[in-house]
Formats: structure tokens, C-alpha cells, sequence
């Protein structure tokens, strides 16, 4: 009796003993895959940040730290650059996001490259010469200037690497609203799945479209859209490395690790309720050549509805 009693005792301490030893290895393949990731978003995160000169003011830094900390609003300017050694590129793509996370909403505004503005120290041009003429920076002041809402961070994303980036999370699912080829690639109407090559293609029509740039701009959010909501939703361990080096050798952004980690915390459900603004204008030749012309009543109307948007609770 006494020996059965002893036996079912040694069978319960060794049960525990396996899988404390079970529960330890668990904690430390866990432990390593947190280590792991966060080791590689703190390296890719050091690689891309690029800071902008006024983003060096302390004041400036504890004001966007307030804004992060409280919740608030912001804006963010995506520029999409065709980059080419020995030249810094052209700002091909140029969304204004604008995100407010008490509403859980966000605004996607691309801007049409054409679009007749002033440019700081530069005079009336098209807005994507800014960024050719100064960079990030002064495509950052023209924006501001000419939509009169502050942009408290800046994405230049290397096209060729959101190539890469979209196939790395296994490519995304888009509607597309007509019939068109594009660089030898098919593309029919409705629900169509493009992998990284396809998507460069899709958002790069623009000749074929009875739009012209502004269909080509809505395909555009269509795409980085599709690839943000399935970017966040990785789950794959050895996906994240990936991500992550495309990332780091095609992407800059002026926020630092804490600051996107607020984001992604505090802010990521706005892409679950997007809503598009076109800017309206037309297209007039001015000594030879062509630019968007936009009133300047929809300036108006655009900065009050981004406002609106910001101060909405």
C-alpha cells in the first residue's frame, strides 16, 4: 500500500518536473523570438531614422512627444521616390495621412504631382520639383504652405523597395475598377491579388486611365491601404526579418523607436476606417508647360475638412 502511495507520488513530482522543464523551454523560445524582434525593429529603426533639421529643436520634440503621449492627431507625409544613383529621385507619390485616433479614422490625400504651388525660395512650380530641388525637407514646407496643416512626421519609401516589401507579406488583394495592361501585365476587372511587381505596375498606370494621374493616385492608396492592414497582421517569425531589411534599406521616417511604437499602439486602428479626399483642379499649359491648376476656394475646403477631421472626438 505504502509502495503504490510512494510510486503515484514519484509519478506526480516527475509530471510536474516536465513540465516546469517544458513551461522553460517554452519561456525561453518565447523570450528569444521577442528578443529577436525586438533587436531587429531597434536596428531597422536606427537605420531609417532620418531627422529632419527642425526635428533637432528640443522644444519641437517635446511638443510631438505631447501629442503622441495625449493621443492626439496627426499627419503624416508619404513620398513614394523613384531613387537612381548619383541623383536623389523624383516624388512620383506624395499622400498627406492624416490620422486621428479618438475617432479611430483616417484621411488619405494624394496630392497630384503636377500641382501648381509655391515653393519655398523657389517661386510657382509643380510640388514634386520641391522635393528634387530640396529633398524631403522642402517637400515637407510646400505641403504645409499650400494645405496650411502642420505634418508632424514624414515616409520616403524607395519604390523599388515596396516591390519587395508587398511580396514579403505575400502580396495583397485590391478591386479594381476597369480592364487595363501595364508593363506586360494583365489586369482584369474586380477582386485581383497583385504580388510585389504587379503592384508597381498597377499603381504606375496613368496613360491609360480616362483619369490620368488622379485614377492612378486612387489606385495608389489602394495598394498602400491594402499593404498596411496586411503588413500589421504578420504573424510569421521568419517573415519579420524580412520586413524588416526591406525596410531598413528603403525606407527613412524622422520618428524615432518610441515614437513608432506609440504609433503602431495607439494609432493603428485608424486604417480600419479610411477615407479618400481628391484634389480637384484642372490642367493648363503655362509657357509650354503642363501643370494642375487648383483653385484656390479648394485649398480652402480641403484644409477645413483635414482640420475637421483632426479636431473631431
Amino acid at each position: 500500500m505504502h509502495s503504490r502511495v510512494k510510486l503515484k507520488k514519484q509519478k506526480k513530482r516527475s509530471w510536474k518536473k516536465w513540465i516546469l522543464i517544458f513551461g522553460l523551454i517554452l519561456l525561453f523560445i518565447s523570450g528569444g523570438c521577442i528578443y529577436y524582434v525586438w533587436d531587429k525593429v531597434s536596428s531597422t529603426i536606427e537605420t531609417m531614422h532620418n531627422p529632419l533639421v527642425r526635428d533637432k529643436d528640443p522644444e519641437r520634440q517635446k511638443e510631438l512627444n505631447k501629442i503622441l503621449k495625449n493621443t492626439k492627431s496627426i499627419n503624416i507625409l508619404l513620398l513614394g521616390v523613384d531613387a537612381r544613383a548619383g541623383d536623389r529621385g523624383r516624388s512620383d507619390t506624395m499622400i498627406l495621412m492624416s490620422l486621428n485616433p479618438k475617432t479611430d479614422r483616417m484621411i488619405m490625400m494624394s496630392i497630384p504631382r503636377d500641382t501648381y504651388v509655391n515653393i519655398p525660395g523657389r517661386g510657382m512650380d509643380k510640388i514634386n520639383h520641391a522635393y528634387a530641388f530640396g529633398g524631403t525637407e522642402l517637400s515637407i514646407n510646400t505641403v504645409e504652405e499650400a494645405f496650411n496643416v502642420p505634418l508632424h512626421f514624414y515616409a520616403r519609401v524607395n519604390m523599388e523597395g515596396f516591390q519587395q516589401g508587398v511580396d514579403a507579406i505575400g502580396g495583397v488583394n485590391v478591386n479594381n475598377e476597369f480592364e487595363f495592361s501595364q508593363g506586360g501585365k494583365h489586369f482584369p476587372k474586380g477582386e485581383i491579388h497583385l504580388n510585389g511587381d504587379d503592384a508597381l505596375n498597377y499603381i504606375r498606370m496613368r496613360k491609360k486611365d480616362p483619369r490620368g494621374d488622379m485614377g492612378r493616385n486612387d489606385r495608389q492608396r489602394q495598394v498602400i491601404a491594402a499593404a498596411m492592414k496586411k503588413g500589421a497582421n504578420v504573424s510569421n517569425i521568419t517573415k519579420f526579418g524580412e520586413v524588416f531589411d526591406i525596410l531598413g534599406n528603403n525606407v527613412e521616417t524622422n520618428m524615432d523607436q518610441d515614437q513608432m511604437q506609440k504609433l503602431f499602439t495607439s494609432y493603428r486602428h485608424t486604417q480600419n476606417n479610411i477615407e479618400t479626399l481628391e484634389v480637384k483642379g484642372s490642367g493648363q499649359m503655362m509657357n509650354g508647360v503642363w501643370y494642375y491648376v487648383v483653385p484656390d476656394g479648394e485649398f480652402q475646403q480641403l484644409t477645413k475638412t483635414i482640420k475637421d477631421h483632426m479636431e473631431a472626438k
